[in-house]
């Protein structure tokens, strides 16, 4: 081979690799799922290049954890020994805590608990969409997520029982769990925010504008995985959108929400979490899909429930 076409060659194996920095060769990308009224349990798409979407059609695990017995919001992260861990929304009002499970292959799930962060202020009206983050800098989990505390905060526009900020746990083993603090304070009324790691003291928060009539996504930056964070930007999305997750192809940053009052899902590009374009049209997702987070698996996982749905 001449030099000109390995130079070539060479440059096409480096193309390859640095598009595909998100997923291994033997893996695939998932995505958390539930369907309305939320009562049936955890569903689960998969995409090989993630544009693509296919829904397994099935429930995977049956919601039996905290006193409403709702399966909402479902976040899911691999850890470093590969058990895949599993937090949700167990209700709309009076749950003051989140559901938790754990697996190795997504179908033989441990027993599920209930973790009831807030009860320390019964006060407090919910807890909503737990959000799983593992901080690699500090091999621990981080589950942040949205409670109203009535009176707490200035509520702008919003009633005193629908004015949410963020508050987060962290755990090394999902059996012993620091005390709850306030996660993000933008100002307003705040759910649904993701952590995305760009680099080392460099982190991304996706979060809901929930105030009335917003119902939009903004982006603020921090140093470390809990903030402080920057204050919050305009938004970048149309108004009534929710749960959102972020997936990197290549060079550019993929933002996934639900557009819930058109019933689809919306997908923006940014590569700089500054400028953004609305790529939904690229992206084929099932419809009734609604919002949980994207996460990566071993293909042979994939291949186990495909195989088990067929018995």
């Amino acid at each position: 081979m001449s030099k000109f076409l390995l130079a070539i060659t060479l440059g096409l194996v480096l193309v390859f690799t640095s598009c595909n920095q998100t997923k291994e060769a033997n893996e695939v990308f998932m995505f958390t799922s539930f369907q309305e009224p939320a009562t049936d349990g955890l569903r689960l798409l998969y995409s090989q290049d993630g544009f693509q979407w296919t829904d397994l059609d099935t429930t995977f695990l049956k919601p039996e954890a905290g006193p409403s017995h709702l399966m909402r919001d479902p976040s899911m992260v691999q850890g470093p020994d590969g058990t895949f861990h599993l937090v949700w929304t167990t209700g709309w009002r009076g749950d003051l805590g989140f559901g938790y499970a754990n697996s190795k292959d997504l179908m033989n799930w441990s027993e599920q608990q209930f973790i009831p962060v807030m009860e320390y202020d019964t006060t407090a009206v919910n807890v909503w969409a737990p959000e799983l983050f593992y901080d690699d800098e500090n091999q621990e989990y981080i589950i942040a997520w949205a409670s109203t505390i009535p009176y707490k905060f200035p509520k702008g526009i919003e009633d005193e029982k629908n004015n949410h900020r963020m508050y987060y746990t962290k755990t090394k083993d999902f059996k012993n769990y620091s005390d709850p603090e306030l996660f993000c304070d933008p100002g307003f009324s705040v759910i649904d925010a993701v952590i995305v790691k760009r680099a080392k003291e460099d982190y991304v928060l996706v979060l809901k504008d929930n105030t009335r009539p917003n119902r939009n996504l903004k982006i603020a930056f921090g140093k470390t995985s809990v903030g402080p964070w920057s204050e919050a930007s305009e938004a970048f999305s149309g108004n009534f959108v929710e749960g959102p997750t972020v997936l990197k192809l290549g060079d550019a940053w993929y933002i996934f929400c639900d557009v819930y009052k058109e019933y689809r899902y919306g997908v923006y590009k940014t590569k700089d979490f500054i400028n953004f374009e609305d790529v939904s049209s690229e992206f084929s997702i099932p419809k009734g899909h609604k919002h949980g987070t994207i996460f990566t698996a071993p293909e042979e996982v994939l291949n186990s429930l495909k195989l088990k749905m067929t018995r």
